[in-house]
């Protein structure tokens, strides 16, 4: 997979300094509007910037591989066997592989992008080169940045809900779910203060290992019910192919929940922003892509396998009563350190827009941490309500893939490659197959943007109409 070199007017990792040589992306000097606004700085304040471009040029390789797999795997592979159930186990399979791959591909793109252009700092940017492409370049950074946003909001709320459904299940209580909700909604917020993706690294090794263990308990439990069940394994109700009389709205909301599990392109601008070498994303985003390939598939597949048609989402609770109630004592890091990183996201991007030409952005001032705490606060307000309006686990992930997700992991990418990275002539193979790749990701992100928005909504409507809940800040249990 390959998109060709940049032009010289766009070296990818080097640029040149005032006397001619080149430095490491990681060196470059500030642009000429912060260089000026360095020159005018006080001696305090100049230690304050010159601290806080240290503290958010710390983030190597490796560090960016886990940042994003707690960003990545998290909700989403634990609503993949309820996808399985309904898409069958080889249209399950193709999807998460086919769909995998090609997230792997968008985010090369979202990576290439960021070389080419450094001063992109997040995606709400990178829509304003679109935009500039257009004539439009206000409107497109508008518009992404609305998206980005929006986007971040819905997967805190998407894991405020998690940590409501997680607390119900551990405790087996008659307490309010709302009471579990503000408590999911404290702790998301709590996570969230620290403001640098190096510092979020540290608790990404606890998450991996969380949800690792979830699963692992998850598929132990429930392969060993299904051997001691009557008629064994053999007598597990899955099917390899779709189940009958599926509709077009669970067919696509099982669709949109495999996209949902594979959103990381959405944050890689704001985390290669912290990289000392910009060109490494390159291992981190093929060690995240085929890492999540391998557990969405097979946590899919094998919980699928060993429950049925049955299957709970979120996957936790199919592991029996006393297993899923350990489980998802288990995946309590999971669940809340990937949902605060969102917040952090989205605290960097309205904050870094608000303090842009100031120090107070590095948030190592008491100004700085003051504005950063209301962001993230009003943050958080804005997810536990979401939470609490859209109180279903597979259509809250669904909404958010459709509306926003199918734009930063499909159409955009390929936008990007056509308006900022091709280079030569159409008639180059190389540019003609990534032409047509692109074309063909383009288009499967209106189809999921069209399908997905319509299926989540009619599901919603389906569900109120049932009383499958009790209604928006009801105390009964979300499903």
């Amino acid at each position: 997979m390959g998109v060709d070199n940049i032009s010289n007017d766009h070296e990818t990792d080097k640029v040149m300094d005032t006397e001619g040589e080149k430095v490491a992306y990681g060196d470059v000097p500030p642009p000429p509007f912060e260089a000026d606004m360095v020159g005018e700085m006080s001696e305090a304040e100049r230690n304050v910037y010159d601290h806080g471009i240290k503290k958010f040029n710390r983030l190597g390789w490796k560090r960016l591989t886990i940042v994003l797999i707690v960003e990545a795997i998290a909700l989403g592979s634990l609503s993949i066997p309820s996808t399985f159930a309904v898409l069958g186990m080889v249209p399950g399979v193709i999807c998460c592989i086919g769909i995998g791959l090609i997230a792997i591909y968008t985010s090369y793109i979202v990576g290439m992008v960021k070389l080419a252009f450094p001063e992109v700092a997040n995606y709400a940017d990178a829509g304003r080169l679109l935009g500039n492409r257009l004539g439009c370049g206000r409107f497109g950074y508008e518009l992404v940045n609305a998206m980005l946003g929006l986007q971040l909001i819905f997967l805190t709320a998407s894991h405020c809900l998690t940590g409501t459904i997680a607390f119900l299940d551990i405790t087996k209580s008659d307490i309010c779910s709302i009471i579990f909700a503000v408590v999911s909604a404290i702790i998301l917020l709590l996570l969230a203060i620290p403001p640098s993706f190096t510092e979020v690294a540290i608790l990404g090794y606890v998450d991996f290992a969380s949800i690792i263990t979830a699963i692992g308990i998850t598929i132990i439990g429930t392969g060993v019910q299904a051997t001691n069940s009557p008629g064994g394994l053999s007598g597990v109700p899955w099917s390899a192919w779709p189940k009958e009389n599926v509709t077009f709205t669970e067919a696509f909301i099982a669709v949109t929940n495999i996209v949902f599990a594979y959103s990381f392109a959405m944050c890689q601008f704001s985390f290669m922003d912290e990289m000392h070498t910009p060109r490494d994303f390159i291992k981190s985003i093929w060690t995240l892509g085929i890492t999540e390939i391998i557990i969405y598939t097979v946590t899919g597949a094998t919980i699928y396998a060993f429950v049925g048609q049955d299957v709970s989402s979120p996957a936790l609770t199919s592991a029996g009563t006393t297993l899923s109630r350990i489980a998802y004592g288990v995946a309590l890091p999971v669940i809340f350190i990937s949902g605060s990183i969102n917040t952090v996201v989205f605290g960097r991007v309205v904050h870094g827009r608000i303090f842009k030409n100031s120090p107070i952005r590095f948030i190592n001032t008491k100004m700085g941490w003051l504005t950063w705490l209301a962001i993230i606060t009003a943050a958080t307000i804005a997810a536990f309500i979401i939470a609490e309006v859209i109180p279903f686990f597979n259509d809250l992930l669904s909404i958010s893939s459709a509306l926003f997700i199918s734009g930063f992991t499909f159409y955009f990418p390929a936008m990007m490659w056509f308006m900022l990275l091709r280079k030569g002539d159409w008639k180059e193979p190389k540019n003609l197959v990534q032409a047509i790749a692109n074309t063909v990701i383009f288009l499967i992100g209106m189809v999921v943007l069209v399908g997905g928005t319509y299926s989540s909504i009619d599901d919603i409507i389906i569900k109120y109409d049932k009383g499958e809940v009790g209604g928006v800040f009801s105390c009964a249990a979300p499903k």
